[in-house]
């Protein structure tokens, strides 16, 4: 498994801890995006994209964030959530989407992504510097499609003869 490119996207403010979002392709095939590069005590590290851990109100089901006093639905209190904390006794209120699974993976990412953060720095300093980032080729948008219809998904309206309605 290679990675055969890596975006950046430098954040705006320097004083900030997060300095830059990045995407990263392997094999030319799959990719991950929203790595945060962020600012540690001891230089840039990568972090892997991640969600809130949520929680359930017992009264109307709706999640919400751990952390959370009160529903974001039926704005009922909600009980004490016990947070759980990782191995350095962190509270852990966010869940990787992905990651690494060894140590090797993880250090080819992280070396990869720095390489590309510190061109991509150099790269801002020259003038008519425009990102990359947002330069995705994504799928043109299909009007006749509702906001919430899944475009890959079958109609339930198709009557043609290739349908799968019986």
């Amino acid at each position: 498994m290679q990675i055969t490119e890596v975006r950046i996207k430098l954040m705006d403010d320097p004083n900030e801890r997060l300095k830059a979002f990045c995407s990263i392709t392997f094999d030319d095939s799959f990719v991950i995006r929203d790595l945060k590069i962020i600012e540690g005590q001891s230089g840039p590290f990568v972090a892997m994209p991640s969600r809130k851990i949520m929680v359930h109100c017992p009264n109307c089901g709706c999640k919400n964030h751990l952390k959370a006093n009160y529903c974001n639905q039926c704005g009922r209190k909600l009980p004490e959530q016990k947070i759980p904390r990782d191995e350095q006794g962190r509270p852990r209120l966010y869940a990787d989407i992905a990651h690494p699974i060894n140590s090797q993976c993880r250090e080819l990412i992280q070396r990869e992504v720095i390489r590309a953060y510190e061109r991509e720095i150099r790269r801002a300093q020259q003038p008519g510097y425009v990102s990359n980032y947002e330069d995705v080729d994504l799928p043109a948008p299909q009007p006749h499609l509702k906001p919430t219809q899944n475009p890959s998904a079958p109609s339930t309206l198709d009557n043609s003869p290739n349908s799968s309605q019986a």
